[in-house]
């Protein structure tokens, strides 16, 4: 079975580790989120491109989801000395990854380029492709102005009041190249346990990229990222609270509205069920909270039995 996903960062990557194991990474291309990308001490930080790939390289850090397992802060704590600002962290070799990405891109290479090189150059069998090559950071509005977004994460760790969201030219943004072919070839397409507004949101804004999910003859599923109306994590429920959103895993799946024949709930979100079903898709409910590797190929085991077994529910 031919697997596209959708996906963000630590969340996804932890749904991606399982589902390569299940699949056979070789059957498998991620389409990652780019809204997260920010310039950092003259380097293009992909942060959940990044994520995604030392996720399925194996050399993740295990602690953060982010980062590499047993890196050295040095060179971050050289700059310092400067009076460079340390509130994102970047680890020594870490660092290697935004030098060799930056240097490759003045170059004239696009992020797709790198993203496969680096993939490559880490054992990644998995296909790796950003949603876009245009830069299209992501803008959280807020009473204080707008702040990119990992101003407001990780800087603000979040605790500050969303008013709104705007991805940053993204009119102009088109699919990454590879991104039609491996929607439009899949066997299934699934949207990983990702924040639906900022990091899945951010792939459904590109341009052409709603269409490409609705002509997709591949069957569609999404994992939602809420159990029992809270995120295991990040903002997502508080995000959506803040904006006026019901906090709820079928408020989730209606946001994904006219792309899915199948949604997969968390077992505690059972009473959701039926509601999901009016809409006129298929629900997968089971265990979803991935909190040792066992877990995470479990539920990736439960998702593609689903998938190998699903009917469309309509014509999307």
């Amino acid at each position: 079975m031919k697997i596209t996903a959708l996906a963000g960062g630590v969340g996804a990557s932890k749904f991606l580790d399982g589902l390569s194991r299940v699949t056979g990474p070789e059957e498998l291309t991620v389409i990652v989120n780019t809204g997260d990308d920010i310039e950092l001490f003259g380097l293009y930080v992909a942060p959940d491109l990044d994520i995604v790939t030392y996720t399925l390289a194996g050399v993740v850090n295990p602690e953060t989801g982010w980062g590499v397992s047993g890196d050295t802060f040095e060179c971050l704590g050289a700059l310092s000395r400067y009076g460079a600002d340390q509130w994102f962290a970047l680890g020594d070799r870490d660092l290697a990854t935004h030098v060799y990405r930056t240097w490759q891109m003045r170059r004239g290479a696009t992020l797709t380029e790198v993203a496969d090189h680096v993939r490559r150059s880490l054992g990644v069998r998995a296909r790796i492709l950003p949603m876009t090559d245009t830069h299209t950071p992501t803008t959280i509005l807020t009473d204080e102005g707008p702040l990119h977004f990992q101003e407001y994460f990780v800087k603000r760790r979040a605790q500050i009041e969303v008013r709104g969201l705007r991805f940053e030219n993204v009119e102009r943004a088109r699919p990454a190249p590879g991104v039609a072919e491996a929607i439009l070839g899949a066997d299934a397409v699934v949207i990983c346990p990702s924040n639906p507004l900022i990091s899945i949101g951010p792939i459904l804004a590109v341009p052409g990229m709603r269409a490409l999910l609705a002509r997709t003859p591949a069957t569609v599923a999404a994992v939602s990222p809420l159990v029992a109306g809270a995120s295991l994590k990040g903002p997502t429920d508080r995000m959506m609270a803040e904006l006026g959103m019901e906090v709820s895993a079928a408020q989730v799946a209606r946001m994904y509205a006219g792309l899915l024949d199948l949604f997969v709930l968390d077992e505690r979100d059972a009473h959701a069920a039926e509601e999901v079903r009016r809409a006129g898709v298929e629900v997968l409910v089971t265990q979803t909270v991935m909190r040792d590797l066992a877990a995470k190929v479990s539920l990736a085991e439960a998702v593609l039995g689903a998938l190998a077994d699903a009917i469309p529910a309509h014509p999307r």
